[in-house]
């Protein structure tokens, strides 16, 4: 055997791609997470891709149990989870027949092997073991008997040998930390936490995630190793954050620069319950979770909040927008600040409850009986959640509105490094001081923004009432008058659409006229931008423009469309923000569309880049 460290190859890469795979029982996202925790601690940039199984405790070692985890990791140029991985990282065989179709020729798959006998093989489809049988000759195949090797160095840890077993795949993830060059020390202190009340089995992980890296340091199936660029660095204290835990933490925050409590009313939903189990965690005086009994109940609350003078917000998916709808109305007519925050899945009905898309935009924009308008904004990435919810409740107090969030299943659980900023890097919100109260009418108008007072119960001299009905102009009475409806009805249209005074000119990345525009909103951003580098790199004439105001629209991106030959719009839906820019601009834009539950990736955008140019 080779002495350890001797006759290895050192590799210095810009960025690659890992992907982890095998059942839920196997830890796939636990050991997923744990790997992007130190390579964000390595320094590393990063963005993650979990993918999980659509159906709940799917059977054991069949293709629809299997659980993903994808993370590309490396300089600055890291904007997506990556295209294809580089590594798999496989933990049965089904998960092998899952992932193998993204693998180009050359990649390095790395499976325990003693998964591979025949009852798991058939399970999977295979007739015979394509570690062994030739299938894979175009692939760098490294089996490693993970199972037993588990079991020997747990042999003394007085654990039965099935919870033993249980500890293979942080035996795999040592291995892939030799393979980095990670350090150990990140998991090992997670583990004493995470299992600081079984002591037993705190070290039996940390001993064989200890075994996993020793392993790889002194065996000759691994000729090389890897390490990987770092890009220059803002200074500033940084936390690995999926998108769920930005917005949460964008709630927060948004509470204490207001001086007011956080009211979070919300019923359990995938993907967007883990900005509920983030927020429990911080429940205080100035903190209140509410967990509701059905999606209608959580949206009324959240407007019973906002009119007791709280920040008040909520989160669901899909189908909990579409319960919330009526209430989200009586918001809209009641005029009170709050934030919706729509963790986007695939549907329709439960659709694909794990997986992600972009095809609520159109209820976002137009789902609501009646002339109701509202502010939609959508975020670009993990951390811009943080951003992008932070500026949604700025709004929603300044104009006295409801506004939603657009993020979706592959934001809100993936992850990438958050810088968080000084307090002096927050946002100023403004709260319009309230008239005498002589003088208060509950619907008398800021001259700017046309929003009404925010006066809440207990406010002596501001008492008033709310509700569904039509209200009369200034004074806040039911009023069932024709002419009133509709002056009430133009003027909170005219409210949402002066919003768009608060969106900044729109950024072009690339020359700002020319043959191609790539223009995108939320979670495209990282393809969409990768793309646009490789085609600029490449000598192609394009550009590319990503929207967070969703509606209403950029004052400026009328003009800015009409400096372009063609405007390419890939979005992971049938077409629903193309079809907003026919009716508001006359534009027939070039669609691109992916409705697999998969995010769009950057090759998928760059060939149709070169498309649409014409090869060019």
């Amino acid at each position: 055997m080779a002495e350890p460290g001797k006759n290895v190859n050192v590799s210095e890469l810009n960025s690659v791609t890992v992907r982890f795979a095998g059942d839920s029982g196997d830890g796939i996202q636990l050991v997923g997470s744990q790997f992007a925790n130190a390579t964000a601690v390595a320094g590393n940039d990063l963005s993650t891709l979990p993918d999980y199984p659509a159906e709940i405790r799917a059977p054991a070692g069949t293709l629809a149990g299997v659980s993903g985890f994808q993370i590309s990791f490396g300089d600055d140029s890291v904007l997506t989870p990556g295209n294809k991985p580089n590594v798999l990282v496989v933990m049965n065989p089904a998960a092998l027949a899952v992932n193998l179709k993204s693998l180009d020729k050359g990649s390095v798959i790395i499976a325990n092997s003693d998964a591979f006998a025949q009852a798991s093989l058939a399970k999977a489809g295979y007739t015979s073991n394509p570690l062994e049988d030739g299938t894979l000759a175009n692939y760098r195949v490294i089996g490693v008997p993970a199972t037993k090797l588990t079991e020997n160095t747990l042999k003394d840890s007085g654990l039965p040998p099935a919870q033993a077993q249980k500890c293979k795949n942080f035996y795999m993830l040592g291995i892939m930390f030799w393979m980095y060059g990670l350090p150990l020390g990140p998991t090992k202190e997670w583990i004493k936490t995470k299992f600081k009340k079984a002591p037993e089995l705190a070290e039996a992980n940390m001993k064989a995630l200890e075994a996993g890296y020793d392993y790889a340091e002194t065996t000759e199936i691994f000729d090389a190793r890897f390490q990987l660029k770092k890009g220059p660095v803002a200074p500033g204290k940084y936390r690995n954050l999926t998108g769920n835990e930005a917005a949460a933490y964008a709630l927060i925050t948004a509470a204490k620069l207001l001086k007011k409590k956080l009211f979070y009313g919300s019923y359990p939903i995938t993907p967007a319950s883990e900005i509920l189990h983030t927020l429990s965690k911080h429940r205080s005086s100035d903190v209140v979770v509410f967990q509701a009994e059905d999606e209608i109940a959580a949206m009324c609350s959240t407007v019973g909040a906002a009119f007791g003078g709280e920040l008040a917000a909520t989160g669901t998916s899909g189908p909990g927008l579409s319960l919330k709808i009526e209430a989200i109305g009586l918001g809209v007519i009641t005029e009170l600040p709050m934030v919706i925050i729509d963790v986007q899945r695939g549907g329709p009905s439960t659709g694909l409850p794990t997986k992600t898309e972009q095809s609520d935009l159109l209820q976002a924009v137009f789902g609501r009986h009646g002339e109701c308008p509202l502010v939609v904004m959508a975020a670009a990435s993990p951390a811009d959640c943080f951003n992008t919810t932070l500026e949604a409740a700025r709004i929603a107090v300044k104009y006295m509105t409801p506004v939603i969030v657009l993020s979706n299943s592959y934001l809100s659980n993936g992850s990438e490094p958050f810088r968080i900023p000084k307090l002096s890097e927050l946002p100023k919100f403004e709260v319009a001081p309230l008239p005498a109260p002589a003088d208060f009418k509950p619907y008398s108008r800021d001259p700017k923004t046309l929003a009404r007072p925010w006066a809440w119960p207990g406010l002596k001299g501001y008492e008033h009432r709310i509700g569904g009905l039509e209200k009369a102009d200034g004074s806040g009475a039911i009023s069932y008058d024709p002419e009133n409806h509709e002056t009430m009805t133009r003027i909170r249209a005219e409210k949402i659409a002066g919003v768009a005074r608060e969106i900044p000119p729109t950024r072009i990345n690339g020359q700002a006229e020319g043959e191609l525009l790539v223009l995108g909103w939320g979670s495209t951003y990282g393809a969409i931008t990768s793309a646009v580098f490789e085609a600029r790199k490449a000598g192609l004439q394009v550009s590319s423009v990503h929207l967070r105001h969703v509606w209403p629209l950029p004052p400026d991106l009328g003009a800015l469309l009409k400096r372009f030959k063609k405007v390419l719009l890939p979005e992971e839906n049938t077409g629903q923000l193309r079809l907003i820019l026919r009716s508001e601009y006359l534009l027939e834009a070039i669609g691109l569309n992916k409705v697999q539950g998969q995010p769009l990736n950057s090759d998928e955008v760059l060939a149709k880049i070169k498309e649409v140019l014409g090869g060019r």
